[in-house]
């Protein structure tokens, strides 16, 4: 599903360069989940971002689905990122100016699908999350963690083949980032959806099959999750 070499990401600055990515290898299989992990200034918001298409390497090579991403026209690599990933934001980037209603609907008015189909998808959505008293709100009137699982609901409502996910519960309560964290799992376990979450919690961390340790842009390890640490 996603297969990453060598991949290398820097800035110039004056005459000297910044790397933020250094050599990185990953290989992530359909339907895994994985948690990326390391101190502040690792790499991983970056590596989350060019793996959803947002962002490009300075080096390396990225096959998304066996597809090189390097080789792919501005078009393709908006179809895909629209279409086939769902991204949870840090800091959710809604739409402000848009409703609840109206953020959870846009990303299926890109999808193409009909009016009928957006609606159910969406009270599907409001439903889920408990969010229906709040569809015609707008994101400056939620709370934090309102914020974010309308972020997680958008993520979602595609029916993603990929979900990268950045610090997905960072403002919720125990009992939603539960809730979250459970409903990312079955869609990994029973759906063959694949997972990347950055999250610096040990919890949510041990809610994946494998943990990707990143500092100073390098891969330092790369674990499986035990059985017996695995999150109930």
């Amino acid at each position: 599903m996603i297969s990453v070499q060598n991949l290398t990401k820097s800035y110039r600055n004056g005459f000297s360069r910044t790397f933020v990515l250094r050599r990185v290898d990953l290989e992530v299989q359909e339907g895994e989940f994985v948690t990326i992990q390391g101190p502040s200034g690792a790499g991983k918001t970056t590596l989350l971002h060019i793996l959803g298409l947002l962002d490009e390497p300075t080096d390396g090579t990225y096959h998304f689905q066996g597809e090189p991403t390097h080789e792919m026209t501005e078009d393709r690599r908006t179809e895909i990122h629209r279409s086939q990933i769902g991204f949870v934001f840090q800091n959710y980037h809604l739409i402000d100016d848009l409703t609840v209603y109206e953020n959870l609907e846009t990303p299926l008015i890109y999808k193409g699908l009909s009016g009928s189909e957006r609606e159910g998808k969406v009270a599907d959505m409001l439903d889920r999350f408990n969010l229906v008293a709040k569809q015609d709100l707008f994101p400056s009137q939620l709370s934090g963690g309102q914020q974010q699982l309308v972020g997680v609901a958008r993520a979602l409502i595609i029916e993603p083949r990929v979900i990268l996910a950045d610090e997905p519960t960072g403002n919720l309560q125990s009992r939603q980032s539960e809730q979250i964290m459970e409903t990312l799992r079955r869609l990994s376990t029973e759906d063959d959806v694949t997972i990347v979450q950055v999250t610096h919690s040990e919890t949510q961390a041990r809610y994946g099959d494998r943990i990707v340790e990143l500092a100073d842009g390098r891969v330092v390890d790369d674990s499986p999750v035990r059985a017996e640490e695995a999150a109930r």
